[in-house]
């Protein structure tokens, strides 16, 4: 019983620190921390921390969904809405990034990781999504 109230201890305490490091990071996000501009830049920056670096998701302490194979990219308005507005524990990156950052990256994520939807996303067409 100690054992595990102690394990159990130690995993808060973690999962604290987390949670202040995350606060920290999304501070910096508010302040315009996105330099990148290129759509790997972009994946590799921003996305591959919570979808991984092959895109196939991850399940640990949340669940990240794989966008590697995705049938939902192949409607673009889907990944626009998504990196625009967030979903469920998906943040927002509305806010932080241009219309051509986010059509940058969700090119890029389109056209790689086994993913072949050739039809590119405009800024233009982030610019609607964001009305």
């Amino acid at each position: 019983m100690k054992r595990e109230a102690a394990v159990l201890g130690v995993l808060a305490m973690l999962a604290i620190g987390v949670v202040l490091i995350d606060a920290t990071e999304a501070q910096e996000i508010h302040a315009g921390s996105y330099p990148q501009q290129s759509g790997e830049e972009l994946y590799q920056g921003i996305c591959q921390g919570c979808h991984m670096s092959d895109a196939k998701g991850a399940v640990g302490a949340g669940a990240y969904p794989a966008l590697a194979g995705d049938r939902r990219l192949a409607v673009s308005i889907y990944p626009i809405t998504v990196v625009v507005h967030g979903q469920r524990a998906m943040p927002s990156f509305g806010p932080e990034l241009s219309d051509a950052q986010i059509a940058n990256v969700i090119n890029y994520v389109r056209t790689h990781f086994g993913n072949q939807y050739k039809d590119s996303v405009s800024p233009a067409d982030v610019q609607a999504a964001r009305h």
